[in-house]
């Protein structure tokens, strides 16, 4: 695969504005996770309510990138998991295509027109950490035929095969022959983490949840990996939630950015605008604290 080279330093105006007014695929209404703390005061002991995620709302469009920027602790992870439904809401609710989603992990409870398992197939999220989200006693072929017989039907071990070395070769790792056989641990973190998105791909989702997919991976990578992700929203039409806490790759892949904050969404608006000329002070000093964007993207010469 080809990656398109790119000034990391202004922002992307490749998408076109037929992505910008992409219909929405999965929203997000007043979001809310909260999680009882203990404490202890002395010999006593109480338990107090912390609000990860507080009244949140936000849509993700087909064909486009939204970024969801804040420091550790700001709560875009755990939204990144409430929208992949790995953990359940403490209030509002989820929208795939229009269709509330069902109760269960990801849901409020009550009835919806959108079943777990249809949810699932739909909306997938890759993690940080791409060792640890994958089985390591297992080969890549497997790993990557449990997903392809979950989601595809295939007729048989060696359709699963196939099309298992067609994922490998969709995000780059190639020869695919080369992948399939070795463990997790053979390969490096950046062939791991396109292990990951090729095994997201074989659902045929519309949305893909990027968790900080590229903070653990060597700063010469990070920008290839970023690439990918842009082909992978153009090519595949998905709508991307791309969960990062640096502003210079938010800036240049992504269309809108959400700033977090303690859990609430403090900023949001179309990415160079928001970065160029921040309202909240909270992304002001994300941006004071920002290194420079182009080390941040692995930039020749870094």
């Amino acid at each position: 695969m080809s990656i398109a080279a790119a000034d990391p330093g202004t922002p992307d105006r490749s998408t076109p504005d037929t992505a910008a007014r992409g219909e929405v695929v999965l929203e997000g209404r007043h979001l809310v996770k909260e999680y009882g703390v203990g404490e202890r005061r002395g010999v006593l002991r109480r338990r107090r309510t912390l609000r990860a995620v507080d009244d949140v709302s936000l849509e993700l469009r087909r064909g486009q990138v939204t970024a969801l920027v804040g420091q550790s602790g700001s709560g875009k992870s755990t939204l990144g998991r409430l929208l992949a439904r790995l953990v359940p809401l403490t209030g509002g609710e989820i929208l795939l295509h229009g269709d509330r989603v069902a109760g269960g992990p990801g849901g409020a409870g009550g009835s919806g027109g959108t079943s777990p398992r249809e949810y699932t197939g739909q909306v997938q999220l890759t993690l940080q950490d791409p060792f640890a989200s994958l089985n390591p006693l297992r080969r890549i072929s497997y790993i990557l035929g449990r997903a392809v017989r979950l989601h595809q039907n295939p007729s048989g071990a060696d359709e699963v095969r196939e099309r298992s070395a067609a994922l490998l070769s969709r995000v780059g790792l190639e020869p695919a022959e080369h992948y399939l056989d070795r463990f997790p641990h053979e390969l490096s973190g950046g062939e791991r983490q396109r292990v990951s998105f090729a095994r997201a791909l074989a659902a045929g989702p519309s949305v893909l949840l990027a968790d900080e997919p590229v903070s653990m991976l060597d700063v010469t990578i990070r920008k290839a990996m970023l690439d990918l992700i842009d082909d992978l929203r153009r090519e595949e039409d998905l709508a991307v939630l791309y969960i990062t806490h640096d502003l210079g790759s938010a800036r240049r892949y992504s269309s809108e950015v959400l700033v977090m904050h303690e859990g609430r969404v403090v900023e949001r608006g179309e990415s160079a605008q928001v970065i160029s000329d921040p309202q909240d002070e909270y992304t002001r000093r994300l941006l004071a604290a920002a290194p420079d964007p182009r080390r941040s993207l692995g930039a020749p010469g870094d």
